[in-house]
Order: C-alpha cells, then sequence, then structure tokens
C-alpha cells in the first residue's frame, strides 16, 4: 500500500512555474505508451528568451551577442533589451518565403515579459557617433526649370571630385541656396542611413548649412506671379 501511494504523486523534473495545465483535480490518468503532458512548465521567467523570425535577405545582418531593443503590446512605451543567443540554420518556409529563426536572450527581473507575448524588434546594425547628417529628403530633391539645367552643367565635376577621393559609402548630391537665391548643387559621400537621416562620409557641407529638401508655396497674387516666384523648403 505504501509503495502504491508514493507511485500516485507526480514530480517535476525541474524547478519553475507553471504556466499551463492539462489535467484537472479527480481526473484518472492511464497509463500508455504515449506519455500524457500534464504540465507546462517555465523553468526561469526572470530569463526570457524571444524567437524571431527573419527573411532570408536580411539574415546576414545578425551576429551572436549582438545588441537588440524590442517592445511588447503589453508595455508599448517601454522598451526591452536584449542579444542574440543563437541563429538556427534550419530554415522555414511559409507561402514561398523563407525565414530563419534567431533567439534573442533577455533579461526579465520584474516579471513583466510573459510567455507567448508578441514583440516588435529592433535591431542596429550599423552604428555612428558624432557624425554629420542629412535628411534623405535633400538627397532626393531636385530643382526644376533653368535651375536644374544649371545643376546638371556643375554636376558632373563635382561628382567626380568627391568621387576621386571614395573610400567606401554612395555618392549622392544635396542642393543649397546659393548668393543668387537659386539652388546651388553639393556633391556628398553617402555612409549608412536609417531611412530618414544619413551620414555624410565626406563633402563642402558644413555642420548647421541648411539644405533644399522641397518646394514651399508662394504667396502670389495670382496662378502667374506664383508660378514665377519659387520658394525652397530649408532644413
Amino acid at each position: 500500500m505504501q509503495i502504491d501511494l508514493e507511485r500516485t504523486y507526480i514530480r517535476s523534473p525541474v524547478t519553475g512555474t507553471v504556466v499551463n495545465r492539462a489535467v484537472s483535480g479527480g481526473q484518472t490518468l492511464a497509463a500508455s505508451l504515449q506519455s500524457p503532458v500534464l504540465f507546462t512548465i517555465a523553468q526561469n521567467l526572470a530569463q526570457m528568451q524571444v524567437e524571431a523570425s527573419v527573411v532570408e535577405a536580411d539574415i546576414s545582418r545578425f551576429s551572436i551577442g549582438q545588441p537588440v531593443t524590442f517592445t511588447v503590446d503589453a508595455y508599448p512605451e517601454r522598451v526591452f533589451a536584449g542579444t542574440v543567443k543563437q541563429i538556427r540554420k534550419a530554415p522555414q518556409i511559409v507561402q514561398n518565403v523563407v525565414t530563419y529563426v534567431v533567439v534573442i536572450a533577455a533579461e526579465n527581473p520584474d516579471e513583466l515579459l510573459l510567455p507567448g507575448m508578441t514583440a516588435n524588434l529592433q535591431v542596429v546594425v550599423a552604428q555612428r557617433k558624432d557624425t554629420l547628417k542629412v535628411p534623405n529628403a535633400a538627397l532626393r530633391f531636385r530643382p526644376q526649370g533653368d535651375a536644374l539645367e544649371e545643376a546638371r552643367l556643375n554636376e558632373t565635376p563635382l561628382l567626380k571630385s568627391v568621387e576621386n577621393g571614395m573610400e567606401s559609402g554612395s555618392i549622392g548630391q544635396v542642393f543649397v541656396l546659393g548668393r543668387d537665391g537659386r539652388p546651388a548643387p553639393v556633391a556628398l559621400r553617402i555612409g549608412i542611413s536609417d531611412g530618414r537621416m544619413s551620414e555624410i562620409l565626406a563633402g563642402e557641407l558644413a555642420e548647421g548649412q541648411p539644405v533644399i529638401t522641397g518646394f514651399a508655396a508662394s504667396p502670389g497674387r495670382d496662378a502667374e506671379a506664383s508660378s514665377v516666384l519659387v520658394r525652397f523648403r530649408l532644413q
């Protein structure tokens, strides 16, 4: 009888927190060849991991030990930090899209993160400090009319002057207001970008110098007057 009583206890193989219970009190458990899942146990909620599906085009940007920040829907204003722990080699193909699982280890001392939460990741793939940067809108801007033709005449020697000293980065061009009030091109060597601002590696552009990012509406008296007077939006 004592032996039978000892066999009625179900002991967890690890110390942790029960996050899911698949049985109820009084339920009969039948022994079989397949072991049923009785409880799902989280061994340590203070140490969490995030499994991110990364498309094959971006997997080369990840490396072991890389810092990662992320948010969850439950705490949208709070930023959590982690590091890349594992990059799994087995591909996952869903609707002809190949992805790889990147495992991120994160500290959870307050136990705010719970199993099954959805995380939105932000990964820093390159970082620069104390560098000049320019709005991407300025790199996309091109003047119109006569100003465009004049800029094209000056464009080739300016770009070549930057390209001759180029070691890395791509060639770009912005426009500033010249002394005559017309757009003047400035060739630049562009480094990394976050989609909104781009790093300046080389070029005749000083810190704090305004660049043209677009056209601004001109307060003319009539349509003819407003078409002659062109105002540029500086940033």
